[in-house]
């Protein structure tokens, strides 16, 4: 398809229009030519209508009359496999460093002793994980006492290993 024959939107009229306002302001065009090329502009339907609208004028020019830029930089080859390329730049880190997460101000001791001693979630209430907390209530007025053994296997593990709270840092010593 050739270039004159494309079609063009709302978009381009615009731009065409408001450069015609430009050359307008500028005093290369007269009022009635300004307004007979303004009304052209917007009944365009393709390039080849546009462009004689500006072939008596100077730049500036409607951006799309002009062919896509070419790239001064070639293609980027990759290299060999097996074969490393001494002169490429190092690799991108591909994650952010580890910054330090505040601990929590509520203890993994405190979180594990409750959960042991009164094992229906209050451990996991104290550390702001409700839903948690819900879940091993409910495991354990389901199962008439014998859910017990979740929360209480849960307080030893936040004991031994810590654990969250609600906001995902970790629980103090």
């Amino acid at each position: 398809m050739e270039s004159e024959a494309l079609r063009i939107g709302t978009a381009e009229r615009e731009e065409a229009a408001r450069l015609l306002a430009d050359h307008f302001g500028m005093g290369r065009i007269t009022p009635d030519e300004y307004e007979t090329r303004v009304t052209a502009a917007y009944a365009a339907a393709t390039l080849g209508d546009l462009r004689p609208l500006f072939g008596d004028l100077p730049q500036p020019h409607p951006g799309f009359f002009a062919p896509p830029p070419m790239y001064s930089q070639p293609t980027a080859q990759l290299p060999m496999y097996g074969q490393p390329d001494p002169y490429a730049p190092p690799a991108p880190v591909p994650y952010a460093p580890r910054t330090p997460v505040p601990y929590s101000y509520r203890s993994k001791t405190v979180a594990g002793v409750l959960q042991i001693v009164l094992p229906f979630g209050v451990g996991r209430f104290y550390t702001g994980q409700v839903g948690l907390g819900l879940l091993q209530l409910f495991v354990c007025l389901v199962t008439a006492g014998i859910g017990a053994v979740w929360p209480i296997i849960d307080g030893i593990l936040l004991l031994a290993n810590g654990g969250l709270d609600a906001e995902g840092r970790p629980l103090r010593p």
